[in-house]
């Protein structure tokens, strides 16, 4: 159990799941925090790393920074999408390890799974058929982060465990039209075709001026700007969004899947996890004081034979819960008030038909989700417009 005390590292700790962990565990008394920007510490430079890691010495990390974007940005930037998160889930992981770091949370995402997987989607139906070929590269960076966090522990006798979080949204989430995700996207259209229609510039120039779009802000010319917006369907009146509107989704509020993932650091080893007692005992005092024993070897290779092949310890965190996207684009022109249309363009790619997931081990650990999507929307889009108004 970490004290109050413990220095907690947040990875990614100004992100849409960084911030909110980082928010939850000052709730909850934990104040030792350390975090950096992506400005004082590359993840991908694991030179940098090793530096910071040396000066800091942090008791547990969270794994919660990633390359991360929607079907457009995983389509066009491949190789980065993969390298990337690689880079980053190599050099903290490894340099927790050479550290001595107690506890490990790394954040995935249900993206590992199957295009077409079983649903709702258990935790052991992970490689069992091909990935979605759309977000393949993310996907395969976070299988192989779990599988790191695995097999340290099967090793090494460490304690790393791997949350894999449905589609969040929340307070920080990303509202850049050319790499967001599909609820903030969709709002935020929906949000300027409403500006444009009440012919508000000035709310139109502040949106741009904060979250320019292709490089035009609140400064360009207004048929300069109704120009780039209709690049991505937004319109007088008028919102055009990628597919059917037909795929099902489930979604996840930001600050309850921070509060999962501290109760996950705080209260489940991954002994509670491969379901026997002794492990922890036998294997968790290998690195003790900052110091590693390169050496210890008691639970080497996985070797447990009695409990034969482990693997799929990583944890869902979700609601279990579904709406399809149509559905989520009538309550996103609810809470903006928007009295225009709403079109799907089913030439656009729908990406993976449903993705639910089975959450009944993460229930098994002790916790469930509190807000529900129809009062999430509403507080998201009082959220984005305070950001506006904040110049967040």
């Amino acid at each position: 159990m970490l004290s109050k005390d413990s220095k907690i590292y947040v990875a990614g700790h100004r992100g849409l799941v960084g911030s909110a962990i980082w928010n939850n565990l000052q709730q909850r008394g934990y104040t030792n925090l350390v975090g950096r920007t992506h400005k004082e510490l590359d993840l991908t430079d694991q030179v940098a790393v090793r530096q910071f890691f040396d000066e800091e010495r942090p008791d547990a990390v969270v794994l919660a920074a990633a390359f991360v974007g929607g079907i457009m940005a995983n389509s066009l930037y491949r190789a980065d999408f993969i390298m990337m998160n690689m880079k980053i889930q190599c050099n903290v992981i490894s340099e927790s390890y050479a550290h001595g770091v107690r506890k490990l949370l790394f954040l995935g995402s249900t993206c590992i799974y199957p295009k077409n997987a079983p649903q709702p989607m258990k935790e052991d139906c992970l490689l069992t058929s091909p990935l979605e070929y759309t977000n393949e590269e993310y996907a395969i960076a976070k299988i192989a982060g779990l599988k790191m966090c695995e097999s340290y522990n099967l090793q090494y006798g460490t304690n790393y465990i791997a949350v894999m979080p449905t589609n969040l949204y929340g307070p920080n989430d990303n509202f850049h039209l050319e790499n967001s995700h599909v609820m903030p996207a969709m709002m935020r259209k929906v949000y300027l075709a409403k500006l444009i229609h009440d012919g508000d510039w000035q709310a139109i120039r502040r949106d741009l001026d904060i979250r320019p779009v292709e490089g035009f802000n609140g400064s360009s010319r207004g048929d300069d700007i109704l120009d780039v917006l209709a690049k991505y369907g937004i319109y007088n009146n008028k919102v055009v969004l990628w597919g059917t509107g037909t795929p099902l989704r489930e979604f996840l509020w930001s600050e309850d899947m921070a509060d999962a993932s501290v109760h996950v650091l705080l209260n489940v080893d991954f002994s509670d996890i491969i379901g026997i007692e002794k492990y922890s005992s036998v294997h968790y005092g290998a690195a003790t004081d900052g110091a590693v024993d390169r050496n210890h070897s008691a639970g080497r290779g996985g070797a447990i034979p009695k409990l034969g092949e482990i693997r799929n310890c990583h944890i869902n965190v979700g609601t279990g819960k579904e709406l399809t996207i149509r559905q989520l684009s009538e309550l996103v022109v609810k809470a903006v008030g928007f009295e225009g249309t709403v079109e799907f363009d089913a030439t656009k790619p729908d990406g993976t038909m449903r993705k639910l997931i089975d959450v009944e081990k993460l229930h098994s650990l002790g916790w469930t989700h509190k807000v529900e999507i129809e009062d999430g929307v509403n507080r998201l889009f009082e959220w984005y417009k305070e950001s506006l108004n904040n110049k967040h």
